[in-house]
């Protein structure tokens, strides 16, 4: 097992390895003071885990109630934050109890904002189960859900009380839903690292995720550690972001996070390289990479189409949006683009 610890407003650990679901109620007990905790999680992971998970809570001494909502994105709203609020009260949790995250991004997002919400903050549990939350969603402490006009605009900063990442789940996943996870796992190595690159170029981590997903929860952890409220150099983490969630809101979010990212990432590469801002041989060893890892690399969506999305982006401030843009293989850096040149960067890199 690997544990990586993050040290922000709250400092938690990331423990990585087999086995760690079982663990969940001994972990709990030692995490809270109350014995009252709520497992969420959506319908394609409940009839996987949620008995386990309950088993392991009520042997760690918990009273053990569940909320199951529809799986995917397009939940992530705010009828089922309100919902999940209703239930906590009918519930009659205290700032004493636990929140338990038992799923994907959806899953985390949804249950931490509330958790931040409920009662002005209680404690919460991620237990990720697919790669991209395991690598990303579940460390940082970003909660959010989804309004009509863009992706994550309704949320807060709120750390997790500690993240179990059980190696064990990600088993269960499918192709596709693997293939997600690797999107983010990949942004990683362009961000800064070569090394990461060069590892999955050379050999398919599936059998053997834990050294890839502990590599990049310690990038992420440095990440949050200087810049908990994404003001600065967390920034970073959004490569591809800006138009991959366009790209996710163009879709009706039929299009998933992982994949829309891999497609952003395609794109903000070759416009950095027609800008002269980028080494030509980037998007083509990204090309080859992501396909490597079955994700795609170009959109059907227009310039208005994603220029229209990506002005509701968060990352925007007034009349500038802050990009991140690849430079190098292995190295990238942020760079302020006024609004009125987005439609130019989103056209440079639709071309071939």
């Amino acid at each position: 097992m690997t544990t990586v610890t993050v040290t922000a407003s709250r400092s938690y650990d990331v423990e990585i390895g087999s086995g760690l679901l079982q663990a969940l109620g001994a972990r709990a007990a030692g995490l809270v003071n109350g014995r009252h905790g709520v497992i969420v999680t959506d319908t394609n992971v409940a009839p996987l885990y949620l008995a386990k998970a309950e088993k392991s809570l009520k042997n760690g001494g918990f009273t053990v109630s569940t909320f199951v909502f529809p799986a995917g994105e397009a939940s992530k709203n705010g009828k089922t934050w309100l919902e999940l609020l209703e239930f906590l009260a009918a519930e009659h949790l205290t700032r004493g109890d636990l929140l338990v995250a038992l799923g994907g991004g959806v899953v985390g997002d949804l249950t931490g904002f509330a958790a931040a919400s409920f009662l002005r903050g209680i404690a919460w549990l991620q237990l990720p189960t697919t790669l991209l939350a395991a690598v990303d969603a579940s460390v940082g402490g970003k909660t959010a859900i989804d309004l009509q006009n863009g992706k994550n605009l309704a949320g807060a900063f709120y750390q997790p009380t500690g993240v179990l990442c059980d190696t064990d789940t990600l088993a269960t996943l499918p192709d596709e839903i693997f293939a997600d996870g690797c999107a983010e796992v990949i942004k990683y190595g362009l961000l800064n690292s070569k090394p990461l690159l060069e590892k999955l170029a050379a050999e398919n981590f599936r059998a053997a995720p834990e050294e890839i997903i502990a590599a990049c929860v310690a990038m992420k952890r440095d990440a949050v550690i200087e810049d908990e409220y994404d003001t600065g150099t967390r920034r970073m983490l959004n490569l591809g972001h800006t138009v991959g969630h366009a790209i996710e809101v163009c879709s009706g979010y039929g299009i998933s996070h992982g994949k829309a990212v891999a497609m952003g990432m395609m794109v903000i590469a070759r416009a950095a390289v027609k800008k002269n801002l980028c080494l030509p041989e980037v998007p083509e060893k990204l090309s080859a990479l992501l396909e490597r890892y079955h994700l795609p690399c170009r959109t059907e969506y227009t310039v208005p189409q994603l220029y229209e999305k990506a002005l509701s982006d968060k990352k925007r401030l007034g009349d500038t949006l802050t990009l991140v843009i690849p430079t190098e293989w292995g190295a990238s850096r942020l760079h302020n683009v006024p609004v009125e040149e987005l439609p130019d960067w989103i056209a440079k890199g639709l071309e071939s």
